[in-house]
């Protein structure tokens, strides 16, 4: 099956919810077990879709035509989602940085992986976050872990997958009815508690 846009989109929506990126990261235990609790999951992990930084410093952005980034410009990384790790006690960000980058349409392997290369050479240039309104009180300082997720399709192109395992790079393949079966857990457990509710008022 090809892979066309709805299915980009559908998995960028999916991991935008902090739910759907520990359902994401449960798929490579590495970074699963980086997150700071598992007690606290949704409290341990910022996610940031099309994310934006500030760079702190003045340099080549790393394309292909040569543009330079100034001081202080806002630029938008290439990857499709960034996921934070936070401690939930203490309500500071902790020093490992997840990129996602999930497979587009029309992509091949260099297209991927330049997006990776390309926000290493922003990252190197020293950044601050411009996070979401709700985390805005979290210090946000450059990490000390910069780490990429891979997300391809069964319908990727199998050269795409060939590279990213030459270039020992992680990836997962995302089953779309996967996903859909994970978004369906939290609805069937609220149905569960419903019934089971339900039936200790009918039994008083």
């Amino acid at each position: 099956m090809a892979t066309k846009q709805f299915h980009y989109e559908e998995l960028l929506a999916d991991y935008s919810d902090p739910r759907g990126a520990i359902a994401l990261l449960k798929q490579h235990r590495p970074y699963l077990e980086m997150i700071p609790s598992m007690r606290r999951p949704d409290e341990s992990v910022i996610t940031i879709p099309l994310p934006v930084i500030r760079v702190r410093q003045a340099g080549m952005s790393g394309t292909s035509g040569g543009a330079t980034v100034g001081a202080g410009e806002v630029v938008r990384l290439p990857c499709d989602v960034a996921v934070l790790m936070c401690d939930p006690e203490w309500k500071i960000k902790t020093g490992i940085e997840i990129f996602v980058f999930i497979y587009r349409p029309e992509e091949d392997f260099s297209d991927l992986l330049g997006r990776w290369r390309h926000t290493q050479v922003l990252l190197d240039k020293g950044y601050e976050w411009l996070m979401p309104s709700r985390y805005q009180h979290i210090l946000n300082d450059a990490a000390e872990q910069t780490q990429p997720l891979f997300v391809i399709l069964p319908g990727t192109p199998e050269r795409i997958r060939r590279g990213l395992k030459g270039a020992c790079l992680p990836f997962i393949v995302q089953s779309m009815d996967d996903l859909e079966d994970d978004a369906l857990e939290p609805l069937q457990s609220l149905a569960a508690e419903a019934s089971a509710e339900a039936l200790k008022e009918a039994e008083d």
